[in-house]
């Protein structure tokens, strides 16, 4: 323990040495003496906690909540990776991982399997969405969580782990799988929408994603792709220097795409086109949505304040913020925020405000009144502090108390197995659609469901009766309250009805990817997609477009 003690006490007059030095480089000394002093603080609790705490603490376990809660007072960005989830950290860069190829989502005791990749060890080996994982190399899964079972499933390339599933209407199956590097697609699909109306969707910006948006783009021109329409919804950004790239594919060498701003000098730097670009005059189309981040939002942006491509959708998350990766000791890796960034047009759409937050507040949005108004490159105004506001909005309906209802209790997932399991094949992705009777399969399926949910009107007027309970008004109008609340409660086959549009959309979602995976998510989703409706007739519509980036 001396040992211990001594050794660390080095460590900290070692640290504190360093500290100091680099005071003169913009730290103050107050600073520094508050870091040590901290520091010590944290090394005597650790000692007294392993010296006398009731139970034997795990000394990795706390201070790794220690490091979490103090990069959390930050913000969510500003994480530390551990060696045990580098695969996680790899996924994110280079959109490779070592491991079997399959999504996973918690299902009541167990993990099941949510998604198969194609043409990897999972698809290969032959397990299926709707599969629960009883065990992993003899040990039991039961009561873990999806993150938990992930990392033990990811490995290194031409290891092999042992899976034993139970299969619904099937039993129990062993599968011995052989880790391989798997390779999840930025680009999980392009394709000619309409006439020659090219559409590419992009889901992560990894270290490919230029590439592989460039390798769509071209093969869409030699099937005579006129306009385009790219797609960012749901795509919650990655490298800014991909983003760079991809609006270098509409725009000349030379231009500013987007800026930082960080503390330190060295964090302020101005990005500009390097490359030819692809076509400065095809018509673009970004479609956006709600989880269009960061990255997402630097091309959505750079090509809205440039007037280069119409933005249709919704209003974007609004992620303004820079992370770096820094190499940590004993194979941890820091990922920190570094810098702002900012538009051609000068704007930052970063949405809330972490630098001024209460202790234990969580970070609210800009204030309206500190909200600044730039100017595109044609004058059209755009606002910083609350993302990317489309040029063309598209309202997305809400998703109603029942259906929430029954995508969180996993309903529609286990009536997709069940349907898998019955149906051998079904039509084209871009063409299934479910009829009559397999909605009314599927009502008869939640007829033993315990459904728990109540619509907005019947919580109104519980809240109103509570209210006239309290003031003494029950008595005379009881039963007239009883039978306005029996009208309006919720009723399973009311209501079905009543969302069977939005519920049917999901439901045909979740059956195409028992059959076509993730390509077949997106062409089917093609059927009732409004947004892609939009962007397509505007396209069709030239004087439009035009009208649109021009202001008019």
């Amino acid at each position: 323990m001396k040992f211990r003690i001594n050794k660390l006490k080095t460590i900290l007059t070692l640290l504190s040495f360093g500290l100091f030095a680099h005071s003169n480089n913009g730290m103050a000394q107050s600073d520094g003496f508050e870091i040590i002093k901290n520091l010590e603080l944290i090394n005597q609790i650790t000692l007294e906690l392993d010296k006398f705490f009731v139970d034997k603490p795990i000394p990795g376990k706390l201070m790794k909540a220690a490091i979490d809660a103090m990069l959390m007072e930050l913000d969510p960005y500003t994480v530390m990776m551990n060696e045990s989830n580098i695969e996680d950290y790899r996924l994110m860069a280079t959109g490779q991982y070592g491991g079997i190829g399959a999504l996973l989502t918690n299902h009541k005791d167990y993990v099941a399997i949510a998604e198969i990749f194609e043409n990897n060890p999972a698809f290969e080996a032959g397990l299926k969405a709707g599969d629960l994982i009883l065990s992993v190399d003899g040990k039991s899964m039961k009561g873990k969580k999806s993150d938990e079972l992930s990392e033990m499933l990811k490995g290194p390339k031409g290891s092999k782990v042992k899976v034993e599933v139970e299969r619904p209407f099937v039993g129990k199956k062993t599968f011995e799988i052989t880790r391989a590097e798997v390779e999840i697609p930025d680009v999980p699909h392009h394709t000619i929408v309409k006439g020659n109306i090219g559409y590419i969707k992009l889901t992560t910006f990894s270290q490919k994603a230029y590439s592989q948006v460039k390798s769509a783009y071209e093969d869409l021109e030699k099937q005579g792709m006129k306009s385009l329409i790219f797609d960012l919804r749901g795509n919650g950004g990655g490298v800014l220097t991909e983003a760079v790239n991809i609006v270098n594919m509409f725009i000349p060498r030379g231009q500013e795409v987007v800026r930082t701003k960080g503390r330190l000098e060295e964090e302020n730097r101005v990005f500009l086109t390097e490359n030819a670009p692809k076509s400065l005059d095809i018509p673009v189309i970004v479609l956006v949505d709600g989880m269009s981040a960061s990255a997402s939002e630097i091309v959505a942006g750079a090509l809205q304040d440039l007037d280069r491509a119409v933005i249709v959708g919704t209003n974007t998350f609004g992620k303004g913020l820079v992370q770096r990766v820094v190499d940590l000791k004993y194979g941890s890796k820091l990922k920190l925020t570094i810098a702002r960034y900012y538009t051609p047009s000068g704007r930052c759409v970063q949405r809330l405000d972490y630098s001024n937050r209460k202790e234990g507040e969580a970070a609210k949005a800009i204030e309206e009144d500190q909200v600044t108004y730039f100017k595109t490159k044609n004058g059209r105004k755009v606002r910083d502090a609350r993302g990317v506001d489309p040029d063309v909005e598209i309202l997305e309906p809400g998703m109603s108390r029942l259906t929430a209802e029954l995508y969180l209790k996993q309903l529609i997932f286990d009536f997709a197995t069940a349907y898998a399991h019955k149906n051998k094949s079904i039509s084209k992705a871009e063409e299934f659609q479910l009829d009559k009777k397999t909605f009314d399969d599927f009502k008869t399926f939640l007829k033993d469901k315990e459904l728990n949910y109540k619509n907005e009107s019947e919580e109104a007027l519980m809240r109103f009766l509570d209210i006239a309970k309290n003031e003494n008004l029950m008595d005379d109008s009881n039963a007239e309250f009883q039978k306005l609340l029996a009208a309006v409660a919720a009723s399973l086959d009311r209501d079905l009805e009543k969302n069977k549009k939005e519920i049917i959309e999901i439901l045909e979602s979740e059956i195409v990817s028992r059959y076509y995976y993730q390509k077949g998510r997106v062409m089917h989703s093609f059927i009732a997609d409004d947004a892609l409706k939009t962007a397509i007739n505007i396209l069709e519509n030239p004087t439009r477009y035009k009208q649109i980036l021009s202001g008019k």
